[in-house]
C-alpha cells in the first residue's frame, strides 16, 4: 500500500458533507472494488463476500442483493452496480439500477435498495426516512450536484442554477432495516448516503463499460463527461 498527502491551502472556505469525508472514501474504495471484481472476471458481489471477514458488512450486502434480486436479467442500456461499507458504527449496502439513453447520453436512476444496520433499532420509521432521504440526497452527489469556481468566486450560489434533486429523479427507493437487538443502537444520520454514488458509478459501468472515477458523475451526461 502506498498512501501520499499533499497540503492544499484552501482560497475558499469549506464545510462538511452528509457522511464527512466517508461519503468520497468510500466513493474511492468502492469503485475500486469493483474494478477489481471486473479485472478478476468475478461478480462484483461475489467477489466482495469471497475477500470479506467483517458478518456485519456481509449481512447488508446479502440483504440488499436479496431484496434487488442479484444479479438480475437487464436490458440493453441499463446496468447494475453495487457498494457497501460502514462508518461510525453502522453498516449500509446499496444496490442500484440504472438507464442511459444512447442518443442523449442521459443517465437515470431507475431503482435503489438500500440495506442499513445500526444495531438495534429504536424507531423504525425515523430510521426507515432517514435511509430514505439519504438515498435521495445522495443522487445530487452522485450525478450532479457541484460547486463551480472562476477567479476563487462560486458562480452558482443560488438554487436557480445549483441543481439538487428534485422529484423527477427520484427513482423508486427500497429501505431493508436489520435490526441487532443484541448491538447498542448507534448513528442513522451519516452513513446511509455512503453507498449510493459508487453503486451507481458501479451501475454505468455495467450497463456502458466507462469506469468514471470523479464526483459528479455525470453532470451533462455520459457524452459529455
Amino acid at each position: 500500500m502506498r498512501t501520499e498527502y499533499h497540503s492544499v491551502p484552501l482560497v475558499l472556505r469549506s464545510g462538511s458533507y452528509r457522511g464527512l469525508a466517508a461519503t468520497a472514501n468510500h466513493f474511492a474504495r468502492e469503485t475500486h472494488m469493483d474494478a477489481l471484481a471486473h479485472a478478476a472476471k468475478i461478480n462484483p458481489l461475489e467477489f466482495r463476500l469471497k475477500n470479506l471477514e467483517d458478518a456485519r458488512l456481509r449481512a447488508v450486502l446479502e440483504a440488499a442483493a436479496k431484496k434487488f434480486g442479484w444479479p438480475s436479467a437487464k436490458q440493453e442500456g441499463r446496468g447494475f452496480g453495487i457498494a457497501g461499507g460502514h462508518e461510525k458504527g453502522s453498516y449500509v449496502a446499496t444496490c442500484a439500477e440504472i438507464a442511459v439513453d444512447k442518443k442523449s447520453g442521459a443517465v437515470r436512476v431507475l431503482r435503489l435498495v438500500t440495506a442499513f444496520e445500526c444495531g438495534a433499532i429504536v424507531n423504525p420509521d425515523g430510521l426507515r426516512n432517514q435511509v430514505i432521504g439519504a438515498n435521495i440526497q445522495g443522487l445530487g452527489g452522485a450525478l450532479f450536484e457541484a460547486i463551480e469556481f472562476e477567479n476563487a468566486r462560486i458562480t452558482n450560489p443560488r438554487f436557480s442554477r445549483y441543481r439538487v434533486p428534485r422529484f423527477r429523479d427520484v427513482p423508486e427507493i427500497e429501505a431493508v432495516l436489520l435490526d441487532r437487538k443484541d448491538l447498542p443502537p448507534a448513528g442513522a444520520g451519516e452513513t446511509p448516503i455512503m453507498a449510493v454514488a459508487p453503486a451507481i458509478g458501479n451501475a454505468i459501468f455495467d450497463a456502458t463499460g466507462t469506469r468514471l472515477n470523479a464526483l459528479p458523475l455525470v453532470p451533462n451526461g455520459l457524452k459529455k463527461t
